[in-house]
């Protein structure tokens, strides 16, 4: 087009020229867009969207420019194709803004967690990737399945999967034989454990798993690209909850190892870290402290005590919903233990805690709104214990969860829970482990009980795609 237009030749100081080319702009841009807004403003249409509209009219194609540079072979002087050139121009450079405001638009009207145990209906079969490291992982990941699957109807399916690491021997085997299957790695350890796993996950099934559907799987990968394949199979499997054993094991004097003899805690940070910045649903991470010495729960009587606690925040949500499909299960006695900032002392003391951000304020109206439908649908029927502290700052939290130690077999927390609140400021200035949050890593630290597991649990972190837009986005 610009080789073709020779804006020399356009004739700029002759007022012929600029009335010809702002014609040109109204009868091309200004005359649809206020039609538009007169059809808008006739059929019940916000101003702004007729605007858009409007401008959304005036794209022009390459038959408009092929038109304008063809006019000069017709009776058409050099400074009107020029014009036309120019308006063409002009009235297209607005397109990608106005595009990009409404896929903006687009995206908060869209479902921001669409595999969030909070959004799942309760009577909807959950779908959980569970990983376990070996052997000594199966007691708690049964104990934990068997808690989970609620109702027998509709159920759960549970994937097992193993991380098994590419290693050079693998590769190798992999590229001298197309289409191997895992019977042909080499490492006979790795087979054997696998082997292992699975036939205790199937015994379990066998003989009381009413409800539960058992899948096998796994992720072969190097270290690098394992949490990248673990979300594309997480993703082709539509899974809800992914769960993810503590690489730190229990000792026999019941404290937690240094977690060498798995990974190594930097490469195991890194791991999870990316896991749950990329994960396509929300993450568990099981701390195992004795959830498997519990003996085999039964459903027809209370045999496990679990607590949740809530603090606020889209983790703790998270949790409460997990939480309420636990309390589903015949042999939990669930206890909730909510948080709660206490205002009346003295002002001084809160300093810093009254909400400065509108985010932070439409986030405790979400914690408000979320409890008190979960406190109506369970805690009222008397299913669900229910208590609630008042505190003023992190060393109260601290005692309070002192206090816990004993009385759970399984406690779990939203892995942010409370981030911005006063009640755990402070502590992650001496986190061991920030990948399980404050709360879950005071709950897994060396100084709390050695018979209490902690799950904790990150919602799903990744912002809603286009899908669903005929029914989420309306300019009306």
């Amino acid at each position: 087009m610009g080789y073709e237009a020779d804006f020399r030749k356009s004739e700029p100081l002759k007022l012929g020229t600029w009335l010809k080319f702002l014609i040109l702009l109204i009868v091309g841009m200004t005359g649809k867009v206020v039609g538009t807004v007169i059809s808008g403003a006739m059929l019940g249409f916000y101003w702004p969207d007729s605007v858009v509209i409007g401008l959304l009219l005036t794209i022009k194609g390459h038959p408009h420019i092929y038109l304008a540079i063809r006019g000069k072979t017709c009776d058409v002087t050099i400074s009107t194709c020029i014009g036309m050139i120019i308006a063409s121009f002009v009235t297209i450079v607005q397109a990608p803004s106005v595009v990009a405001n409404i896929i903006k638009r687009a995206r908060k009207r869209a479902h921001t967690h669409k595999m969030a145990l909070q959004l799942l209906d309760q009577t909807s079969e959950l779908r959980i990737l569970l990983f376990v490291h070996g052997p000594h992982n199966v007691p708690s990941s049964i104990n934990l399945m068997e808690i989970s699957r609620g109702t027998t109807n509709p159920g759960i399916i549970i994937y097992i999967a193993d991380k098994i690491e590419l290693t050079d021997e693998i590769s190798a085997t992999l590229e001298r034989e197309e289409g191997v299957h895992m019977a042909s790695i080499k490492d006979k350890k790795v087979m054997d454990m696998r082997d292992q796993v699975t036939n205790c996950f199937q015994s379990y099934v066998a003989i009381d798993g009413d409800g539960i559907t058992l899948e096998r799987t796994m992720v072969l990968s190097t270290i690098n690209n394992m949490p990248q394949d673990i979300c594309v199979l997480a993703e082709d499997l539509m899974i809800a909850f992914i769960i993810l054993p503590f690489h730190r094991t229990q000792r026999s004097d019941g404290t937690l190892d240094d977690g060498t003899t798995i990974l190594s805690s930097y490469i195991y940070n890194t791991f999870v870290v990316h896991v749950l910045r990329s994960a396509p649903c929300s993450v568990g991470i099981l701390v195992d402290r004795g959830l498997g010495n519990v003996e085999r729960i039964s459903r027809s009587e209370t045999i496990m005590n679990v607590a949740v606690i809530f603090i606020g925040g889209k983790d703790d949500r998270e949790a409460l919903a997990y939480a309420s499909r636990v309390s589903q299960h015949p042999g939990v006695k669930l206890t909730v233990l909510r948080l709660l900032v206490d205002i009346n002392v003295e002002p001084s003391r809160l300093a810093g805690y009254m909400v400065v951000n509108p985010e932070q304020e439409m986030e405790r109206q979400q914690d408000d709104e979320y409890f008190a439908q979960f406190y109506e649908n369970h805690v009222v029927g008397g299913r669900i214990l229910y208590t609630e502290k008042h505190l003023t700052n992190a060393a109260e939290t601290f005692s309070t969860l002192r206090s816990l130690e004993g009385l759970y077999s399984l406690v779990i927390v939203g892995r942010e829970g409370g981030v911005n609140s006063i009640l755990t400021r402070g502590m992650n200035d001496w986190q061991q482990c920030p990948e399980l949050g404050p709360i879950g890593d005071v709950l897994s630290g060396p100084d709390f009980s050695t018979n209490m597991s902690v799950l904790i649990i990150q919602q799903h972190r990744l912002k809603g795609e286009l899908d669903g837009l005929d029914e989420d986005f309306s300019i009306m």
